[in-house]
């Protein structure tokens, strides 16, 4: 489901119930760690840039799943943590909100805000 929201605010008032508690959960920890990164609504889903459609970008879908895109370097350097994951090229998938690892998650931001790096 692609929002056709202009911010993060509305995009959050249209999703379901049921998701709407968790994708509001992961809004918090991607704001508290990503001081500099501008939060947009981006393929009509929030993001969270750091310089602007460039460099390091985090999506939230909640279509079939939630998914949590991240850099390689930062995938790699989390290799063993998410091996017990549904990890694509670039995305860290949880089928059901209440399957996220909310602290997997805060410690993928904190890596991918620590330094620059490239898009997957």
């Amino acid at each position: 489901m692609r929002s056709g929201a202009q911010d993060v605010d509305g995009h959050l008032a249209e999703v379901p119930e049921d998701r709407r508690a968790a994708l509001s959960r992961l809004r918090r920890p991607c704001r508290a760690e990503h001081e500099g990164f501008d939060e947009v609504m981006a393929y009509g889903m929030p993001a969270y840039e750091r310089g602007r459609g460039r460099g390091d970008r985090l999506r939230a879908s909640e279509a079939v799943h939630l998914v949590h895109l991240v850099r390689s370097d930062v995938r790699e350097a989390f290799d063993e943590r998410l091996s017990r994951q549904d990890v694509g090229k670039g995305c860290l998938r949880f089928r059901k909100p209440g399957s996220i690892d909310f602290d997997l998650v805060r410690d993928l931001l904190k890596a991918t805000a620590a330094s620059p790096g490239e898009i997957c």
